[in-house]
């Protein structure tokens, strides 16, 4: 197969990118414990606000953040195994680029729980009060 034949557009290679794409997010699923957690975090985050009846805009917000944790997680564990295949020893710079990534994964998880809080919590005190 020559470059011009890996480069041709068409539905049978779209079909092919959206397979390849949905092994990625199996893969990730069943061998990532942290995309566990974020992804039984939005279960219960969908389920809290379906109960607290969050408007609209916030919803589509909440569903903004979990697109993107799940993203972030995902090109975590890309950036990981990437570095695991160029080398499985120990090197200063595999550990700085994976703690980089993960740094982001950091970064975006206490954001979405500031996010969360701040969606979260007035409608809870409105049902408690």
């Amino acid at each position: 197969m020559d470059l011009q034949d890996r480069n041709r557009r068409g539905f049978k290679r779209l079909l092919k990118s959206f397979y390849y794409a949905t092994q990625g997010l199996i893969y990730v699923l069943k061998n990532e414990q942290n995309m566990n957690i974020h992804l039984v975090i939005a279960i219960l985050a969908l389920i809290a606000a379906y109960l607290l009846s969050i408007p609209f805009i916030q919803l589509l917000i909440l569903l903004l953040i979990i697109a993107g944790m799940f993203a972030l997680e995902i090109m975590n564990t890309a950036i990981e195994r990437t570095v695991d295949l160029v080398t499985k020893e120990y090197h200063p710079m595999a550990k700085r680029a994976k703690d980089i990534a993960a740094a982001a994964v950091f970064i975006y998880s206490l954001f979405a729980v500031i996010i969360g809080l701040l969606m979260f919590i007035p409608p809870m005190l409105d049902k408690l009060l």
